[in-house]
C-alpha cells in the first residue's frame, strides 16, 4: 500500500457532516486531572458528535489587543496558572496545529485584520477540556484570540463569519464560564455542586432563559441587565466565548444546556451545545 493510498483512506474517514458548536464552562484548571460530573459531561459531549477533522477554540485565556490565530505545526501546552499541584504543571496535550486552517480562518474573517501567531500555543482553557474529550490528542487544534478592545456585538458578528468551517467538519469550541467571579468564591463550597450566592442563582436563571429562548441580544447587552449580571461578569474574558458560540447558531438549530450547575458560590459550569 502506497502513501497515497493511506492518505486516500484517511480522507474517506474524515467527517463531512456539519459540526455542532460547543461552549464549555471549563472551571478550575484542576478539572484537567480530576474526575467529577463536569469532566464526565465533557467526555459525553464529545461522544455525541462526529469526530472532528480539526478544532478551533476561542478560550477565555487568550485575551489580546487585536485578533490572532495560532499557525504553528506543533503548539506548546501552556500552563497559564499558579498555586496548583506539580502534577497539573506536568500535563501535556501534544495535539498538532493546523497552519492551513489558520490561513482559511484569516481569509474568512476578512476584512478584519487577523494575524498569524507562532508563539502562543494551547492554554488551559483549551487543553483542560480537550484532554477529556479527545485524550489521544490526535485532532489538530488552533486557537483564535479575543480582542479585548472590541465590544460584545463585534465578537458576535465576527463569529458568524466562521460558520463555513462547520461544513468542513471543524468543531468550533468556546471555553470560559458564564458566571465567573473569583473575588467572591465561597471556598468552603468550592467543590459543592449547586452552591451559589443569591445573585449567582438569579444570573444563572436569567442567562439560561435568554439562551434557551434565543434572546441573544440580552446576552450581548449583559452589562445593562442588572446587578446580578454585573456580579456574574465582572470582566468579559470568560463570558465572550459564549457570545462567539451563540453567534454561530442558525435559526433552525437546536440548542441544549448541560453541566448546568453552580459551584463555589460564584462560578457556573453551564455549557451549551448548538446543532
Amino acid at each position: 500500500m502506497t502513501l497515497n493510498d493511506l492518505q486516500n483512506i484517511s480522507e474517506q474517514f474524515k467527517t463531512t457532516q456539519r459540526m455542532p458548536v460547543l461552549f464549555l464552562g471549563h472551571g478550575s484548571p484542576m478539572n484537567a486531572i480530576e474526575e467529577n460530573l463536569f469532566v464526565q459531561g465533557f467526555r459525553m459531549a464529545a461522544q455525541k458528535i462526529p469526530k472532528p477533522n480539526a478544532i478551533l477554540c476561542i478560550s477565555a485565556h487568550w485575551f489580546t489587543d487585536g485578533t490572532f490565530v495560532t499557525a504553528m505545526n506543533m503548539p506548546k501546552t501552556i500552563h497559564d496558572f499558579y498555586g496548583f499541584p506539580k502534577t497539573l504543571f506536568e500535563v501535556e496535550y501534544p495535539a498538532p496545529g493546523d497552519p492551513e486552517l489558520a490561513k482559511e480562518t484569516l481569509e474568512l474573517l476578512q476584512p478584519i485584520l487577523v494575524e498569524e501567531d507562532h508563539s502562543w500555543g494551547l492554554d488551559h482553557g483549551t487543553w483542560s477540556v480537550l484532554k477529556h474529550m479527545y485524550p489521544n490528542a490526535d485532532i489538530p487544534v488552533i486557537q483564535l484570540s479575543i480582542d479585548y478592545t472590541k465590544p460584545p456585538q463585534y465578537h458576535f458578528e465576527l463569529a458568524t463569519r466562521l460558520n463555513k468551517l462547520r461544513e468542513k467538519g471543524i468543531l468550533i469550541l468556546g471555553s470560559g464560564n458564564i458566571i465567573h467571579n473569583l473575588r467572591m468564591i465561597d471556598w468552603k463550597n468550592i467543590n459543592t455542586v449547586g452552591a451559589g450566592w443569591d445573585w449567582a442563582v438569579e444570573a444563572r436563571e436569567k442567562t439560561n432563559n435568554w439562551i434557551l429562548d434565543g434572546n441573544f441580544q440580552n446576552i450581548i447587552d449583559y452589562q445593562n441587565q442588572g446587578i446580578s449580571l454585573q456580579y456574574a461578569v465582572p470582566t468579559p474574558d470568560h463570558f465572550l466565548p459564549l457570545i462567539y458560540t451563540l453567534g454561530l447558531k442558525n435559526k433552525s438549530e437546536d440548542l441544549t444546556l448541560f453541566n448546568d450547575a453552580l459551584i463555589g458560590g460564584s462560578l457556573s459550569m453551564t455549557s451549551v451545545r448548538i446543532g
